[in-house]
């Protein structure tokens, strides 16, 4: 029971993600086509409240739902493995006209075709951690 708060989180950016156009393969479509502002504004807007909220989180020290300090563990910063996973996410992402945000709402929203999408991500991900250690990371 103590996670259904995050359950409740879920539909709530689900809905929001809904009613935004977030979830919309046309709005997707215009970002692409940079034919309007809409998508960069929300996806700007995240990041500047995940930037707070990291500063937060490190300012604060504050600590996760069981009670353990949250830790950011540096990354790798080369250049190769940002570019690639950014090409072909990108790539995936104007194909199937959704991320894995909207993917979900779409499926919530009942636009079922979407589930085929879902697999494809799925299969993705599934392939990603078959060839993970053949990659250049």
């Amino acid at each position: 029971m103590k996670y259904i708060k995050f359950l409740v989180i879920g539909i709530v950016f689900g809905i929001v993600m809904f009613k935004s156009e977030a979830a919309s393969w046309f709005r997707i479509y215009e970002m692409f086509q940079f034919q309007s502002f809409h998508m960069y504004g929300i996806m700007g807007s995240a990041l500047t409240l995940g930037v707070i909220g990291t500063w937060l989180i490190k300012k604060y020290n504050l600590k996760s739902i069981d009670g353990e300090p949250i830790k950011f563990t540096p990354k790798n910063k080369s250049f190769s493995r940002y570019m690639y996973g950014g090409i072909l996410f990108g790539l995936g992402w104007a194909l199937a006209g959704s991320c894995p945000g909207p993917i979900y709402t779409l499926i919530g929203a009942g636009y079922l075709p979407i589930l085929v999408t879902l697999l494809g991500a799925l299969l993705g991900t599934f392939i990603y951690g078959l060839l993970r250690n053949k990659l250049p990371h």
